[in-house]
């Protein structure tokens, strides 16, 4: 009986705050460059924006879904990049930072920051074969063939699937020459 009231305060305590902002569990306070700066575990940034001499022209956090919430969808892109980059530059990794915008841009494109996965933008698109390509592939071909789709092959993914010239660069023109009119100039 004991142990079973230790947990019910611990979990009654744990969800009380007596001093702060809800969502931080804990801060660090360095120095960095001559200038004190907070690093929190946990994150609530429409709160902290609130208190008084935060700077919020120079506060952030890694959460990309508050950030989109507090600041917009364009922060939220920002955001995305900087931690890409961030992390691609921990491991010495020299990606052209066009390659992390694009995904960025894909990730944010509707408005709203989506996952990349399944659930995210590769299961939302049209094409049976990319979706299929990405992950479960037998389901999605069940699925497509129970709705009766089909695949228009417009994208990389399918085209490269099946064989065929991808449709960008020289394999987006479709140049078709009449014999005809060459045998004609011909004479």
């Amino acid at each position: 009986k004991k142990p079973e009231a230790l947990k019910r305060l611990l979990d009654r305590v744990s969800s009380l705050y007596i001093k702060g902002v809800p969502g931080i569990k804990r801060v660090l306070v360095t120095e960095e460059q001559g200038e004190w700066v907070i690093r929190t575990d946990g994150s609530n940034l429409p709160k902290v924006l609130e208190v008084y001499g935060v700077d919020a022209t120079r506060t952030t956090t890694n959460n990309v879904h508050e950030i989109a919430k507090t600041l917009g969808i364009e922060a939220a892109r920002n955001v995305l990049i900087q931690e890409a980059k961030s992390v691609l530059e921990e491991q010495g990794l020299d990606v052209d930072i066009r390659h992390v915008m694009l995904v960025a841009d894909m990730m944010t494109a509707t408005g709203e920051v989506q996952q990349i996965g399944r659930h995210g933008v590769s299961g939302k698109k049209a094409s049976v074969l990319a979706r299929a390509a990405f992950e479960i592939t037998v389901p999605n071909i069940v699925e497509a063939a129970i709705r009766g789709e089909s695949d228009p092959l417009e994208g990389v993914t399918e085209n490269v699937i099946v064989g065929q010239s991808i449709p960008v660069g020289t394999g987006l023109v479709e140049l078709f020459m009449s014999t005809s009119e060459l045998k004609r100039e011909n004479k």
